[in-house]
């Protein structure tokens, strides 16, 4: 299958239109018919249901949507790792800002140490979004905390520390010196979700503590956030049975960059000390 076939392909099923999806590959809807049916003479397989009215996927052409997406992923993936390669070598590390449980610092000044380190980009994203860099090729390695997608993808667990409730300090619950999830309205099923939902539309750590400050949100967040950002109208309490963060380090799963390597191994001697310090 080439390329050009699976485009063509993935157009027409995310229209559902030969017309529209014609006009969007900016080709004419006869060429663009006739190559939908090479591709399915080639698979052996009808991928569309076609009918005056209307034009579905086949069961055959949901798996060959699933794939297809992949497939395109990895290669302008793979041409964006090419373009870079050919410029002047850095890595690239995706992390959200103050997603680093204070490592972030010592793991570059160890990376430094390497002979053959190279300049680090630190690329700050959203809430999550650094396995999508990833695969994108938009970035070589991730800060990140569990859980996440983690399809090809290799990783190395860093940090594992508890959670703390998050509330503003004129908060009924903030009078007490520790909270457990059921105070929260939460059990361990319904952390991340509650998390998600709580962080979602805040930008940056600043964001969230001010929102939390204003009686606007209550959240978890990891026990380093307290000792690294301590801020009046914010309270942050120990809970008690809520299950702790765990902050990876991630990396391609076919990545054989010495770079990354290198930097995967000055993380994990960091995350070593500390835990031998703590």
């Amino acid at each position: 299958m080439e390329s050009r076939s699976l485009r063509y392909f993935v157009a027409v099923a995310e229209e559902l239109n030969f017309a529209r999806a014609a006009e969007r590959l900016g080709i004419s809807p006869p060429p663009l018919s006739r190559a939908i049916r090479r591709l399915e003479a080639e698979l052996g397989v009808t991928l569309f249901e076609r009918t005056t009215h209307r034009v579905a996927l086949t069961p055959a052409g949901d798996v060959l949507l699933t794939e297809a997406r992949v497939a395109l992923d990895a290669l302008e993936a793979a041409g964006r790792r090419t373009r870079r390669a050919a410029q002047e070598p850095k890595l690239v590390l995706a992390m959200k800002a103050d997603g680093d449980a204070g490592l972030l610092e010592p793991i570059l000044a160890r990376y430094a140490a390497d002979p053959g380190a190279v300049p680090v980009a630190v690329r700050l994203c959203g809430w999550r979004q650094q396995p999508g860099l990833m695969r994108a090729g938009e970035a070589d390695v991730a800060l990140i905390h569990e859980p996440f997608d983690g399809a090809g993808l290799d990783t190395e667990t860093l940090a594992v520390e508890p959670r703390v409730a998050v509330l503003a300090s004129d908060h009924p619950l903030a009078a007490r010196d520790r909270l457990e999830l059921a105070d929260l309205g939460l059990d361990a099923g319904s952390v991340e979700r509650h998390i998600d939902e709580a962080l979602r539309g805040h930008g940056d750590l600043a964001q969230v503590l001010t929102a939390v400050s204003l009686g606007q949100v209550v959240t978890l967040l990891p026990a380093s956030v307290a000792v690294r950002y301590p801020r009046p109208g914010v309270a942050y309490r120990p809970v008690t049975d809520a299950p702790p963060v765990v902050l990876a380090l991630a990396w391609p799963g076919q990545s054989r960059s010495t770079a990354v390597a290198a930097l995967v191994r000055a993380a994990t001697e960091v995350a070593e000390a500390a835990r031998a310090g703590a």
